[in-house]
Formats: C-alpha cells, structure tokens, sequence
C-alpha cells in the first residue's frame, strides 16, 4: 500500500452528552505495523519531494492516530535511541511546572524572546491544566496534538487532595474551553496513549512530549534532587506535575526527560516507572505530542 492510500476520516464523536469532531488517520486497507512506518519516517537523506510530502502527511499530521498492529510495538524491532537537545528550565513557583514545560519547547523550537512572565500572562490562571497550556501552544503557533481520557475536567477528582482547592472553581473554565477547541483549531484526541506510542515519536526525531505526571511517582529515584511544591505533604497522594519527555534509548529502556522541579539539566528514568507516574489517577493520560518540524515561526 502506497502513502497515497492514506486518508483522512472525520468522525463525529459524542461523550458526556457533548459532540465533538476529531480526525483519524487510517489505512483504506491493510494497516501497516507501526516498525514499517517508523522504518519510512526514518529514511535517509535523498527522497524525493513527493515523498517526504507523503510522509509528513503521516507523521506530522494532527490526528496522529496510529495503526498499531495488534495493539503492541516491539521495542527491539526499533532498535534505537535518539536524543532532542531540550534546554532544561527551572520552575519558578509551585504551580508554573506546566508553563516552564511550554518555554523549553520554545526555547528548543528556537523562540527565545519569551519568559515564564510572558506565559503567566498569556495563560492568565495560576490553577493549570493541561487544556490551558494547549491554548498557550496554540496562541504561539506551535504544532501538537492534546492526547486524554477526559473531555474536561473530571468531577470525581474533588476527593483528591490534589485537586480539592481549586476544582470547583475550575470545572466551568475548563469544560468551556474543552468545548472551545475546535473552533480554536485544537485538536484533541480522546483516548490513552500507549508507552510504545511514545517511543515511536521519540525515535522519530521530530517531537518530543509534554506529560502530566504524578510526580510522588516520579520522583522517588532522586527525592534528594527534586524541589517538591509548597503542597506535597510526603504522603502518597497524587501530586500533578509537568515534565518534557525528550529522549529514549533502547538499549536500556529509559526515556531521557527534563524536569522543572529537578535542580538536573536533564534525568533519566525507566519506561516503567514513566508509565506508571502518567497512568496514575488524577492525571487524565494528558500528553501533548509537539512537533519539531514545520512550525509556523
């Protein structure tokens, strides 16, 4: 099968009594297993124009839904590691992890006219979700795709210490801006994404992540180099977090990542324990795929 039997195919969706319209990416016919795909986006130098055409079509394209073959990638079949140079910046306060993830995209997209002051502004709340820094990429025209398994803000989260304070406060700001985001351009993929999934990109070198994490999960290799918020009280009750994945290597099965909260310039952590730290209830899976390629800056 042929890049060119690719299609599109808008599907319209509704969940919660909301509609929603999203994109997919699928084969007309057979669907490829996700090593042919990876071997294409990762060809040598020297194709043609058409075809790096069609592979973008397919890689960089925002509904990003993969056609996995049997639900599994093998990780030696990828056989690889790849490493994104991501200047690490520091978090200033206790709530802007997520807005100093969003500056080192900019700063490794080559942005850096901005500061943590500019996208407190822009993001104009110091109670953030992943849906406001979707926004903040949106307003500076960066390309990405918002992964969750939850439309909005999750009512079920108010018995998390976490999340009491400030979720009935929340909940209308941020469903109104779930059910803003077509119009707003945003696409956002209702579903989880797989750790293979995650990989995949990775290995492709032409994105890297921004994950909400529980960072009591996180954290626990290095607690003595991580600055926990104001608000973690050493228990292990959910603390949301923001964290850049931007590496992985195969050989050992760890993804390199950079940590606000971490005095590190970048850490490394096993693909198991980054599974369990943004699968933890209270996180939504959130994920924010950034492409690195065709921006519009």
């Amino acid at each position: 099968m042929d890049y060119s039997d690719m299609v599109f195919i808008l599907n319209r969706k509704s969940e919660n009594n909301q509609s929603y319209y999203k994109q997919r990416l699928v084969p007309v016919s057979v669907m490829w297993p996700i090593h042919t795909i990876f071997n294409k986006i990762l060809k040598a130098e020297g194709r043609d124009v058409h075809q790096e055409e069609h592979d973008l079509s397919l890689a960089e394209s925002f509904n990003l839904k993969l056609s996995l073959n049997s639900g599994n990638v093998n990780k030696a079949v990828l056989g690889h590691s790849h490493f994104v140079e991501v200047p690490h910046v520091k978090q200033l306060r206790s709530w802007d992890c997520g807005l100093a993830c969003v500056l080192m995209v900019l700063r490794t997209l080559g942005l850096n006219h901005y500061d943590l002051q500019d996208l407190e502004e822009i993001c104009g709340t110091t109670s953030i979700w992943t849906v406001d820094l979707a926004y903040i990429l949106q307003k500076l025209s960066i390309r990405f795709s918002f992964f969750t398994v939850t439309l909005g803000a999750n009512p079920d989260f108010s018995m998390e210490k976490f999340y009491k304070e400030q979720l009935a406060n929340d909940i209308c700001r941020v469903d109104m801006l779930f059910q803003r985001s077509v119009e707003e351009g945003i696409n956002i993929e209702h579903r989880s994404v797989k750790g293979e999934e995650i990989v995949f990109f990775v290995l492709s070198g032409k994105y890297i992540v921004i994950a909400l994490v529980d960072q009591c999960v996180l954290s626990q290799p290095w607690k003595e180099d991580v600055r926990m918020p104001r608000f973690y009280t050493g228990t292990a009750s959910y603390t949301g977090h923001y964290v850049i994945i931007c590496g992985y290597d195969a050989h050992t099965d760890e993804f390199e990542i950079r940590d606000p909260a971490s005095s590190r310039k970048s850490d490394r952590i096993s693909s198991k324990c980054l599974e369990e730290a943004r699968k933890s209830y209270g996180t939504d899976e959130d994920i924010l795929l950034v492409s690195l390629v065709n921006t519009d800056n």
